[in-house]
């Protein structure tokens, strides 16, 4: 991944309340005939675009861009025989998002590679990452449900600026949060935004449980 060389134009997907992130995994399912193309095209050169996510907020405005997206590379296609496909979009890097050089067939945009700093020293780092993990483990001892096997992963995850961009694409709900965690370019200030978020989340959930009482989840309205 380090010596793929980022295109200084590349194509664009721009997906609702979706936020990509380097080194994560995501799948699509590209059935759009400008995304058809954009495919296509991309097929037969470097296998790289980007996604970059489209606020619904921006009610007249067409597919507005974020400053920052995430480009990707893709590891698998399978085309089916409508001419749709499904594929697998590993995360290369964040990049500023330049300008839109062009709109048709599909969007092109102008961008630049930007690199993240620690923002801290190693040791911090491993304690902001040790917290986030604790308060995934409660917010999961407490209902929030998690993909089979993404604890272990995450653990495993040597380099802490991946860990935490990993952990954000994977365990975050929120796609506001998300593009702003992705838009933190230092490492300990994105774990710090993470865990805040967190702690708000698992006291949500402990007021929940608080005013539910006894009551079952298809119940709570009787309380």
């Amino acid at each position: 991944m380090e010596t793929l060389h980022v295109p200084e134009t590349v194509p664009v997907m721009t997906l609702p309340n979706t936020v990509f992130f380097p080194q994560a995994l995501l799948p699509l399912h590209i059935f759009e005939p400008r995304y058809r193309q954009m495919l296509r095209d991309v097929l037969c050169s470097n296998r790289i675009f980007a996604v970059a996510r489209l606020d619904p907020a921006q009610n007249g405005a067409d597919e507005p861009l974020p400053s920052i997206a995430s480009i990707g590379i893709i590891r698998a296609c399978q085309k089916a025989e409508n001419d749709t496909s499904n594929l697998l979009l590993q995360g290369i890097c964040r990049v500023e998002v330049k300008a839109i050089v062009r709109e048709a067939p599909y969007r092109i945009i102008a961008v630049k590679p930007i690199t993240t700093t620690a923002g801290t020293h190693h040791a911090e780092l491993e304690l902001l990452r040790f917290e986030v993990m604790r308060l995934l483990n409660l917010r999961r001892r407490l209902g929030t449900p998690v993909p089979k096997g993404m604890t272990q992963f995450l653990e495993s995850i040597d380099d802490i600026d991946t860990f935490a961009d990993i952990a954000v694409f994977n365990l975050c709900e929120n796609s506001a949060l998300k593009q702003q965690l992705l838009e933190t370019l230092e490492t300990r200030r994105r774990l710090q935004l993470f865990a805040t978020a967190l702690k708000a989340e698992i006291e949500d959930q402990r007021l929940r449980r608080k005013l539910q009482g006894h009551l079952p989840d298809d119940h709570i309205a009787d309380n």
